[in-house]
């Protein structure tokens, strides 16, 4: 018999990091999600749900169902064993409403240990919507406004006050919980919503602030209103709609018979569309009583927020976009650190008083720069549309949508250049469609930017700090060592050109 050798990690994978695990156990699911470590932009390794529905009856008999015990203790036993082979020594598991409200709960917390081999924590509700709020803190910059996560048996709602988390409720309104109350009728499920929702007095403090929706459910709210209203970006984080047009599509989905609504719950998995009816319902009601700004739908929840309570003071006080940028540009860019040296570099650029950028401007420029190289082992022919499409689609934090569209559009002009669109990327078309006019503009000076910094490097570090760029006189000009003057060429003042025929300035090459 040969001994096995243990494998070196993949290039793709950050060397510094241990893994970590945390097990959910919901009222309606249980999954795990293994992250590739504690830190401030967290990388799923692995990620698997199983649809149990546990708390489907506790409200009505007070126990768990056993076959929905039987599913759950299924999974738990396989988790258990993907946690052994990927070698996870920091396992987290947690359970939420069902399970602490069921008369048996305390009998199948003790199964499930045996079945996952770690111990499992029940969660009191504060505590539940306490990671809620840290999760939110996860995704988001500075987090300012009311979270509600809505799971199968239970919503959390709690006040996020840049950082500080201040009041919080948990109630008996997850859709399962809903659906075994109500006697499966929604008349009475909006009832029974109302009389929870009066009863705390402190959702007035979310008139006109941002409300963060999380759990699956509501997640799957958002998907069908990306459908309805074909939405070109398939993101459900940072997805934002304002509440007076979210509050009738979910009017339109509790209200409209399944068979009318079509092709629509088809982009719904079947198992959600059950409780789909009863979380618009819930979503609607905690609308009107909170009367926010907007509804931001957020796919960080307890899980992102039991990650966030195990980093250090300094790693949850990063930018979680920049930090996201810099894992990718280690992994993906031909040097990280000349990622970082474009930051500093392109700054002049946008010096001029009608260019003057705000603070979230500057950091859109930097996470730029840092993914300005990505798709270097791309073919030359399709690197922009590789990188748009990379880049609009990833896994971002700490971003909206229009700073995502940004970024993708940058990254496609600084493959591209100015004027040489593709007209078949469709993509592109739907972006810029959703993207104002001084954010476009922006993107393509950018691209151009990087366009000519790239030419002076060729991706190498140490190179582009020898230069300088910035306006003298009226003029774009670039300044080179004399040790670098043999790459003075056409190529690189046509690109240096293009720049400045978007600030709307001549150009000029010096060496000095």
């Amino acid at each position: 018999m040969t001994t096995r050798q243990p494998l070196a990690l993949s290039r793709g994978r950050l060397d510094d990091l241990e893994p970590t695990a945390v097990v959910d156990i919901g009222s309606n699911s249980v999954r795990l999600v293994v992250y590739e470590g504690a830190r401030r932009s967290p990388a799923p390794l692995f990620n698997e749900k199983v649809l149990c529905g546990l708390g489907r009856s506790v409200a009505s008999t007070g126990r768990l169902g056993s076959d929905a015990v039987e599913l759950a203790l299924g999974a738990l036993t396989r988790f258990g064993q993907i946690i052994k082979i990927l070698k996870v020594r920091d396992v987290r598991a947690i359970a939420t409403a069902a399970v602490r409200d069921a008369q048996d709960g305390a009998a199948f917390l003790a199964m499930g240990a045996r079945a996952l081999g770690v111990p499992i924590e029940l969660l009191s509700g504060n505590r539940e919507a306490e990671l809620a709020a840290q999760g939110i803190r996860m995704g988001f910059l500075d987090p300012d406004g009311l979270a509600g996560d809505l799971g199968g048996g239970s919503l959390e709602l709690i006040d996020v006050d840049r950082g500080r988390l201040r009041d919080s409720v948990t109630l008996p309104l997850g859709g399962l919980t809903l659906i075994d109350k109500s006697g499966n009728k929604l008349d009475k499920a909006a009832s029974i919503t109302d009389a929870a929702l009066a009863a705390v007095p402190w959702l007035a403090k979310g008139k006109r602030r941002t409300f963060y929706a999380v759990g699956g459910t509501w997640r799957a709210l958002a998907k069908l209103h990306m459908e309805q209203t074909r939405y070109p970006l398939r993101v459900m984080q940072g997805y934002v709609v304002p509440t007076p047009e979210i509050i009738r599509f979910c009017e339109q989905i509790r209200r409209t018979r399944k068979q009318e609504n079509g092709k629509l719950l088809d982009a719904v998995s079947r198992p959600r569309r059950e409780a789909l009816p009863y979380g618009a319902l819930v979503l609607e009601r905690v609308l009107r009583r909170l009367e926010p700004s907007e509804v931001v739908f957020s796919v960080f929840g307890i899980r992102e927020g039991l990650l966030f309570g195990n980093l250090s003071p300094a790693e949850q006080k990063k930018d979680p976009l920049i930090a996201f940028c810099e894992d990718y540009a280690r992994l993906r860019s031909r040097s990280f650190e000349h990622a970082r040296e474009l930051g500093c570099w392109t700054a002049p650029v946008f010096a001029r008083r009608e260019l003057e950028e705000t603070p979230d401007e500057k950091r859109l420029r930097e996470a730029a720069c840092l993914l300005s190289d990505i798709g270097w082992r791309a073919h030359p022919d399709y690197r922009a549309e590789q990188s748009i499409n990379v880049i609009a689609h990833a896994a971002l934090a700490g971003i909206d949508h229009p700073g995502r569209i940004f970024l993708a559009l940058t990254v496609y002009y600084r493959h591209v250049g100015n004027g040489r669109e593709e007209a078949r990327d469709m993509l592109l078309r739907q972006l810029k469609e959703r993207v104002g006019k001084k954010s476009l503009k922006r993107a393509r000076i950018l691209g151009a930017a990087l366009r000519t910094a790239h030419m002076i490097s060729i991706g190498v570090a140490g190179v582009i700090g020898e230069t300088a760029i910035g306006y003298e006189r009226g003029k774009l000009v670039l300044t080179l060592p004399r040790r670098l003057a043999g790459l003075d060429g056409e190529r690189l003042r046509r690109r240096l050109a293009g720049l400045g025929s978007l600030v709307d300035c001549q150009t000029m090459i010096r060496i000095s």
